[in-house]
C-alpha cells in the first residue's frame, strides 16, 4: 500500500457585503435598474449616465442582479421558458439555431432578427451627500457576462477590454466621479458572448436522440463564461446566454484608507490533538488619500453567536500618501492568535459547523477609515492517495479525520434565478439528506456568496471545478486552444480564488470538469492555487476520463493523478449492480460521477408538463413535452429506466400508478449506489451523484425537483448516509452496521425481520455487535439461507438499537424472485392513524411533531406525508423521514420544519397515504 500524505490548515472568512456598523462606513446594493437594448437607444454612455438625458423609448424595469431574459421575462415580454416548450417561442443568440426553427420571428425588437447580438444598457441612480465629499467611494461588481462598459456621471469609469469573463469582480475607486449633494447616474453597458456557440438540436421528442452537451462543436469554449448556457443534455440553452448584470453591484463609501485581500489562515499543529488553534491573517491597506495615514488596525474575534471571551487585537499602522502596505500578523508575533480549545467547524453528520466572527476596523484620527465583518470557521483538511488491489483512490480528511465524500453535482439555475432564499431552501435540503458534499460542475457557474455562507452554516464541504469541460476542451470536441483569451481566463481564476478561497467549506480545487485546459492555462490555474491559497488540495480533474500529457505537474501538493472517476452508470440499475461494481471495478474507489433519471412526485410531474395528455404512439404516459423537460436525456437511459419499471412492477394504469411506481425506482436505485458505496467505506474515498438538483423543471438526474419537492430517492439517501446505518447487502444477503461517524460505537443490536406480502411474519432475528470503529463497516448477521427458503416476495425491516435500547436506523427492503414485484399491485389494505403531537413556531420555521400509526394487519408500504396548504404542499419541507413503511401495529414519530415565510394566513392539514392504504388528512392546529 502506497500512502502519501499532506495537511492543509485554515481559519476561513466570509465577507458579510450587507453589514457594516460603522457610521463612517456605508455599503449599498445597488438593485433597481432599468433596461434597454442599445439598438433602440442612439445614445453613448456619457449621455445615458447624464442627468439630462430624456429617454424616447420605454426602458423596462430590471431588478439586479438578473439576466437580460429573465427581466424581459418579468416584463412579460417573452413567455416563461421554465414552462411547457416556452423556450420555443424566444429567438437564439445563434442565427443558425434561429434558422433551423424559424426563431428569428419572434424578436421583440422591431428590425432586428437576433435581440442577442447588440449590447444591452442597464442605467440606475444613487445619491451621495455632501458629508460624504472626502470618502472614498468604491464602485463594485461581484459579476458581469460577458463584457461590459462602465459610466458615471458621464465619465468613463471601465471599458470592455478591462471588463470581461464571467466570473471576475470588479472594485473601481469612483471618487473624483461622484457629484456630492444631488443624484449621480450610473450606466452599464453589457455586450453579449463573443462567440453565442450552437445548441444541439431542440429536444422536442420524448425518447429523441442524445443531446450533444455543450453544443455539437463545443464552440462556446472559445468565451470564458457559463458553458451549459448553450445547453446541456439536462437544461436547453439559454436563449440570450445569460448575459447581464448577474451578480451584486454595491456603492461603498469609506475613509481615505481601506481593507482588501484579506486571508485568515490557522493551524492546527499538534494534530490528532485539536485542543490548540494558531492564526495568520494577512491583507492588504490601501490609502488612496494624499496624506499619510498613521492608525490602528484593531481586530476582534468572538464566536459567532456571542461576545463573551472576546479576543481583542490592536496594531499600529503607518502609511505615507497612496501608499499601498500588505499587513501580516501571526501567532508568532500576537499571543492572543492562539486559541485554546477552539470549537471546530465539522462537515455534516460529523459534528457542529462552529462559526466565529472576526471584526477589523481600520482606525485614522479617532475615526473608523474602513469597518469589515466578517464568520469564520477553524477546521483543517488533508488528502491521501492509495494503490490498494490495482484500486487507486483519493481520501480527504478534515480535522485530522477521514471524511467519507457523499454528495454529487451542483448545476446552475436555467436563467441564474438563484438567490440568498433559494441557496439555503435547497442546500438546507441536501443538509437534512445527511449529504456532505456539493461539487461544483465544471460547466456551470462559481455560485454567488450566499451558496457559500449557506454551505458553511450547514456543514456541506464544496468541490470546486474550473471552468473547463471534455465538451469543450477538446477532450470528447471542442478544442484546446479554447478559450481563445489566455489573460481572460486567468484573470477570472485569480478572482475567483480571492473571492472563496475563505471559506470552510471549500475543500478542494479542480483543474475542471472531464478535460483539460491547455497547458498554459493548467499551469497558470495549478500555481495560481498554490500562491493565492496553498492551504487545500488541488487536483488535475474531476475524473478519471481525461488524460493527462507525459510531464505534467499532477495534484497539489502530491503530485499524483486526481484518484478519482467519473463514467456512471448514469441510468437506472439493479442495486446488485452497484455492489458488484463498489466490489470490483476500479473506478468505484472514488466514484465522483454516478446516477440514475429519478422522476419526480406526480404533484409537481403535473407543473413540468402542463398538457399531461397521452400520445399513444408512446409509452404511457408521454407526450413530446416531456423531450423537452429532460425525457430524451440519453434516449436509451430513459427508455431503460421506463422498461425496467414495467416489467418489475408491472404496466401502469393510470398517472397516479406511474409516478407511484416511478418512485419505487427512484427510492431503490438510490438506495443502492449508497449502500453499496457505504459496504466498502474502508476502500473508497466517497460517491457523488450526477446530479443532486435540476437547473429548470425536469424529469430526470435530481433528488428533488425545481419546485424542492424531494423524490422518494432523497429520503433512502438521507437513510443510507445517516452516521449509524444498517443495511441489507442484496449482493450476498448479509445485514452489516456501518459507522460514518467520527466516533466508535458499542453494544449495538441488530433486528431483522421478513415478512409476507399479505403482512404475515416468517422471520425474525436479533444479533449483538460489540463494537465498530468510526469510519467502519461490520456485519451482524446473515439472511441468505431464510431467503432461499422464502424466495417468492419479501419485505425485509431491519432495525438498530445503541446501547441505550434507542432505535437508531431503520431500514426496509423488497425482494422477489426475478424481481418481479408485480405482487404489490394486489397486496392488502391496511389503515394509518395521524395524531398531531405538537405544533410551534421555533425561530424562523414552523414545526410539527406528528405520531403516525398502522392500525392494520399488514405492512403499511411505502407511506407519503405532506404538509399541505391551500391545495399545495408547502415547499421546501424538511421532514425527519418519509416514503416510510410500518409494521402491523407499528407507530413511528414523524417531524417536519417549513419556513414561517412561506406559510400563509389558511388551515395547514397533514395529508398522509400509503402504496395499500387511502389518503387521510388531520388538520394542524
Amino acid at each position: 500500500m502506497r500512502i502519501n500524505k499532506f495537511l492543509f490548515s485554515s481559519i476561513i472568512v466570509v465577507l458579510c457585503t450587507n453589514a457594516f456598523v460603522s457610521a463612517q462606513v456605508e455599503q449599498t446594493e445597488l438593485k433597481s435598474f432599468q433596461l434597454q437594448s442599445s439598438t433602440q437607444v442612439p445614445n453613448d454612455g456619457k449621455m445615458l449616465s447624464s442627468p439630462d438625458y430624456r429617454p424616447n423609448v420605454l426602458w423596462y424595469k430590471a431588478e439586479v442582479p438578473s439576466t437580460v431574459l429573465t427581466t424581459l421575462v418579468k416584463n412579460n415580454i417573452y413567455p416563461d421558458p421554465y414552462v411547457g416548450l416556452n423556450n420555443m417561442l424566444i429567438p437564439d443568440a445563434s442565427d443558425t439555431f434561429n434558422a433551423m426553427y424559424d426563431l428569428e420571428k419572434y424578436s421583440y425588437l422591431p428590425n432586428v432578427k437576433n435581440p442577442w447580438k447588440d449590447p444591452y444598457w442597464y442605467r440606475t441612480s444613487f445619491d451621495a451627500s455632501g458629508a460624504d465629499k472626502g470618502k472614498t467611494i468604491q464602485l463594485i461588481f461581484d459579476g458581469i457576462n460577458y463584457r461590459a462598459e462602465v459610466w458615471l456621471n458621464g465619465n468613463l469609469v471601465a471599458d470592455s477590454s478591462q471588463m470581461v469573463g464571467m466570473f471576475r469582480g470588479y472594485n473601481f475607486d469612483v471618487s473624483k466621479f461622484v457629484n456630492y449633494g444631488m443624484k449621480n447616474y450610473l450606466a452599464v453597458k453589457i455586450y453579449p458572448l463573443d462567440y453565442a456557440g450552437l445548441p444541439d438540436s431542440a429536444q422536442l421528442k420524448a425518447f429523441g436522440p442524445f443531446y450533444l452537451n455543450g453544443g455539437p462543436t463545443g464552440d462556446i469554449g472559445k468565451n470564458v463564461t457559463e458553458l451549459c448556457s448553450v445547453g446541456w443534455d439536462w437544461v436547453p440553452a439559454a436563449r440570450d446566454r445569460n448575459i447581464g448584470i448577474w451578480q451584486p453591484v454595491y456603492i461603498r463609501k469609506t475613509g481615505g484608507a481601506t481593507l482588501s485581500n484579506i486571508k485568515l489562515v490557522t493551524d492546527l499543529p499538534n494534530l490528532p490533538d485539536t485542543n490548540t488553534a494558531k492564526l495568520n491573517l494577512s491583507l492588504s491597506i490601501n490609502n488612496h488619500s494624499n496624506s499619510s495615514v498613521n492608525g490602528n488596525l484593531k481586530i476582534t474575534i468572538s464566536p459567532e453567536k456571542s461576545t463573551e471571551n472576546s479576543i481583542v487585537v490592536n496594531q499600529s499602522v503607518l502609511l505615507n500618501a497612496s501608499e499601498n502596505k500588505t499587513v501580516q500578523l501571526d501567532a508568532s508575533s500576537v499571543k492572543q492568535f492562539i486559541i485554546n480549545h477552539p470549537k471546530l467547524w465539522w462537515p455534516n453528520g460529523y459534528g457542529n459547523p462552529n462559526l466565529y466572527r472576526i471584526r477589523i476596523q481600520l482606525l485614522n484620527n479617532n475615526s473608523v477609515s474602513d469597518d469589515t465583518s466578517f464568520v469564520f470557521g477553524i477546521r483543517s483538511v488533508s488528502t491521501k492517495t492509495f494503490t490498494e488491489n490495482g484500486r487507486f483512490r483519493r481520501e480527504f480528511y478534515v480535522n485530522g479525520k477521514k471524511i467519507h465524500l457523499v454528495g454529487g453535482a451542483w448545476v446552475p439555475d436555467f436563467l441564474l434565478n438563484r438567490d440568498s432564499l433559494r441557496n439555503d431552501y435547497e442546500l438546507h435540503l441536501c443538509q437534512n439528506a445527511n449529504l456532505n458534499l456539493i461539487r461544483i460542475w465544471g460547466g456551470g457557474v462559481t455560485p454567488e456568496e450566499p451558496f457559500w455562507q449557506a454551505c458553511d452554516r450547514y456543514g456541506l464541504l464544496v468541490w470546486n471545478d474550473f471552468w473547463v469541460t471534455g465538451d469543450t476542451q477538446g477532450e470528447f470536441k471542442g478544442s484546446p486552444d479554447y478559450p481563445y483569451q489566455s489573460n481572460v481566463f486567468i484573470d477570472n481564476v485569480k478572482s475567483s480564488i480571492l473571492r472563496i478561497r475563505n471559506h470552510p467549506s471549500l475543500l478542494v480545487w479542480t483543474g475542471g470538469n472531464e478535460g483539460h485546459a491547455r497547458k498554459e492555462l493548467y499551469d497558470a490555474m495549478r500555481q495560481l492555487v498554490i500562491d493565492m491559497d496553498g492551504t487545500r488540495p488541488f487536483i488535475p480533474s474531476s475524473s478519471g476520463f481525461a488524460k493527462m500529457q507525459q510531464g505534467w505537474d499532477g495534484a497539489y501538493p502530491d503530485n499524483e493523478t486526481p484518484g478519482v472517476f467519473s463514467g456512471g452508470p448514469y441510468a437506472w440499475k439493479d442495486p446488485k449492480v452497484y455492489y458488484d461494481l463498489a466490489d470490483h471495478a476500479k473506478d468505484w474507489g472514488f466514484k465522483d460521477e454516478t446516477g440514475i433519471p429519478s422522476m419526480p412526485p406526480l404533484n409537481t410531474l403535473k407543473k413540468i408538463i402542463p398538457n399531461l395528455w397521452w400520445d399513444k404512439t408512446l409509452p404511457f404516459p408521454f407526450n413530446n413535452s416531456w423531450g423537452y423537460h429532460d425525457a430524451c436525456t440519453g434516449a436509451a437511459q430513459y427508455d431503460n429506466y421506463y422498461k425496467d419499471m414495467v416489467q418489475r412492477y408491472g404496466q401502469p394504469m393510470d398517472l397516479d400508478s406511474f409516478a407511484n411506481k416511478m418512485q419505487l425506482m427512484d427510492a431503490t436505485g438510490y438506495q443502492g449506489i449508497f449502500e453499496a458505496a457505504g459496504s466498502k467505506i474502508n476502500t473508497t474515498g466517497g460517491v457523488m451523484l450526477w446530479k443532486l438538483n435540476p437547473a429548470f423543471p425536469s424529469v430526470v438526474w435530481q433528488i428533488y425537483d425545481y419546485y424542492l419537492n424531494p423524490n422518494a430517492g432523497y429520503y433512502f439517501i438521507k437513510k443510507a448516509c445517516e452516521p449509524l446505518h444498517v443495511q441489507f447487502n442484496q449482493d450476498d444477503s448479509s445485514v452489516a452496521i456501518i459507522n460514518r461517524s467520527r466516533f466508535d460505537a458499542s453494544d449495538l443490536t441488530v433486528t431483522a425481520k421478513i415478512y409476507s406480502i399479505d403482512g404475515k411474519r416468517i422471520f425474525e432475528k436479533s444479533a449483538s455487535v460489540k463494537s465498530i470503529d468510526d469510519m467502519n463497516a461490520a456485519n451482524a448477521l446473515s439472511l441468505k439461507d431464510v431467503l432461499q427458503q422464502h424466495s417468492d416476495f419479501n419485505f425485509i425491516i431491519l432495525s438498530l438499537k445503541n446501547n441505550k435500547g434507542e432505535e437508531v436506523s431503520k431500514n426496509i427492503y423488497w425482494t422477489a424472485k426475478g424481481n418481479d414485484y408485480k405482487a404489490l399491485n394486489e397486496m392488502p389494505q391496511t389503515k394509518l392513524q395521524t395524531t398531531i403531537i405538537n405544533s410551534s413556531i421555533r425561530g424562523t420555521e414552523k414545526v410539527v411533531i406528528i405520531k403516525v400509526k398502522n392500525t392494520g394487519n399488514q405492512i403499511a408500504f411505502f407511506a407519503r406525508t405532506q404538509l399541505v396548504q391551500n391545495g399545495e404542499e408547502i415547499m421546501p419541507s424538511f421532514w425527519s423521514d418519509n416514503y416510510f413503511s410500518l409494521e402491523p401495529n407499528e407507530e413511528e414519530t414523524l417531524t417536519v420544519k417549513v419556513p414561517v415565510k412561506e406559510l400563509k394566513n389558511v388551515p395547514i392539514v397533514i395529508k398522509i397515504s400509503s402504496w395499500n392504504s387511502q389518503e387521510n388528512s388531520v388538520d394542524v392546529k
